[in-house]
């Protein structure tokens, strides 16, 4: 189930891997031609940027036992979901192989779960699809390893956690049975793998990277049809980033 997950995730950003992938080619091809751009940067003690990224969105799901005596609910499946997010990037030099560095990033995000019902009537859907919107403000905190860097082109891996408060979070609202609630906050872990391709007055910086929530989000509501078969969601997403660093 798990590795479903995670395949169905890549499968939504294959383009931006792919496109990563001939941006190293055409850059590895041409590393004889190119003259060293940012000589000095890596002697920085701190630099910035700003972040555009792209998420495949998903809630890891375990079901309530109240979903096995359900004789409405036959199904409850979560489905993957696009978004976008806007960020800051602040990174300070720890050594000459790690940085420690904040993304703070406003995301967009979106969490669907895909119901089949036992419906009585013509007028009832059979299948309901709930959406649930999130406004995330999220705090990660990284560590990067960095490899060597060979000419203008550098590896580097990332790991470390974050905090996501969830601005649409709808764990207070009162009415429509049809709700399923979130919590507004979250925590978890991430880890990635990302490229600087040095240029004369930036590093343009391709990452990808996994974020899982270690939280329960769900808020579970007894009264709710589609939320008592539920007992934990947690969140899962894979971002496709590009940084571009001074």
């Amino acid at each position: 189930m798990q590795k479903a997950e995670f395949r169905n995730m890549f499968h939504l950003l294959r383009k931006q891997v792919i496109a990563a992938g001939l941006l190293l080619l055409v850059n590895k091809s041409s590393f004889a031609q190119r003259e060293i751009n940012l000589p000095d940067h890596d002697a920085k003690p701190y630099y910035f940027g700003i972040t555009l990224s792209f998420n495949s969105s998903y809630l890891h799901a375990l079901h309530h036992p109240q979903f096995l005596q359900s004789d409405t609910i036959m199904v409850a499946e979560p489905r993957n979901a696009g978004g976008f997010g806007l960020g800051l990037l602040a990174t300070t030099r720890i050594s000459d192989r790690f940085e420690l560095r904040i993304n703070p990033q406003l995301i967009f995000a979106s969490k669907n779960i895909r119901y089949v019902t036992r419906h009585d009537g013509p007028l009832d859907i059979p299948n309901p699809t709930k959406n649930i919107e999130s406004i995330l403000m999220s705090l990660p905190i990284q560590v990067k390893f960095k490899s060597d860097r060979i000419d203008n082109f550098r590896v580097y891996m990332m790991a470390g956690f974050k905090y996501d408060y969830d601005m649409a979070s709808n764990s207070s609202a009162r009415r429509a049975e049809d709700l399923v609630k979130l919590k507004p906050g979250d925590y978890g872990f991430e880890g990635g793998i990302g490229f600087n391709f040095y240029f004369k007055s930036f590093i343009f910086s391709p990452e990808i990277k996994v974020s899982n929530g270690l939280n329960n989000i769900h808020s579970r509501d007894v009264n709710l049809k589609y939320s008592n078969v539920l007992d934990r969601l947690q969140s899962r997403m894979i971002i496709f980033s590009i940084h571009l660093e001074g």
